[in-house]
């Protein structure tokens, strides 16, 4: 199961693991059109897939969402907590609701995820990968409700590794930028300046990290991955 799993990172992510065997369910919330490429393209490889409609920030959607995955497969061994907001804003005149709202998409909903997927995932000796991000190990002065936000994902990724041992590993995967389509040129070309590795990343290197995660040894848990090229250096 991935969440955000329609497009851009979360789909790189479902069809790496489609490639490596898995049978895929993405989450999508404004994103079924995407969602429904993702799940053809995954059907092409010879995997099963579908597209699930969930708001992670809904207690009753993930319920819905996570019975409807193991409704389809018949199982759960792999819990992808991709789904995110990124946001940026003085900090100096946040609102609440701004600082609210990304809390609630990146921290309250891989908590109710994984509650929710737990049974399941210790059935079968399971694995959880969160996404959190670079912003999360270094404070960016514009982006600080985000920074938080996925700081708190990697502190509950060490309470989860500790919470569902021995039966479910849990881990985090951290990108710094990675490139996508829609990326800023010069953005990019400033941040592949900055990093040791000379490139930027791309989503094809967070979903390796992810399927390391996701197929390597359980006695890896609790670890948080920078993917960043060396860019937190």
């Amino acid at each position: 199961m991935v969440t955000g799993g329609a497009r851009r990172i979360g789909r790189e992510i479902a069809l790496t693991l489609a490639r490596a065997g898995a049978d895929v369910t993405v989450t999508y919330r404004e994103s079924a059109a995407e969602a429904g490429e993702t799940v053809q393209r995954i059907q092409d490889l010879g995997r099963c897939a579908q597209a699930c409609a969930c708001d992670v920030r809904s207690e009753d959607s993930v319920r819905q969402a996570v019975a409807a995955t193991v409704a389809f497969h018949g199982r759960l061994d792999v819990l992808v907590n991709n789904a995110a907001m990124f946001a940026a804003a003085p900090l100096e005149t946040m609102s609440l609701e701004q600082w609210d709202a990304v809390f609630a998409t990146n921290t309250r909903g891989p908590f109710l995820v994984a509650r929710e997927a737990l049974p399941h995932l210790r059935a079968h000796q399971g694995r959880i990968v969160n996404i959190g991000s670079l912003g999360g190990l270094h404070a960016w002065a514009d982006h600080a409700h985000y920074c938080a936000s996925k700081a708190a994902l990697h502190m509950l990724t060490q309470a989860m590794a500790k919470a569902f041992a021995p039966a479910v590993s849990v881990n985090c995967v951290a990108p710094g930028w990675i490139a996508m389509d829609d990326s800023p040129e010069q953005v990019g070309q400033r941040f592949a300046g900055k990093t040791p590795m000379q490139r930027n990343g791309t989503a094809a290197d967070v979903a390796q990290a992810v399927l390391f995660f996701a197929g390597g040894p359980s006695f890896v848990t609790g670890q948080v991955l920078a993917v960043d090229g060396g860019l937190g250096l």
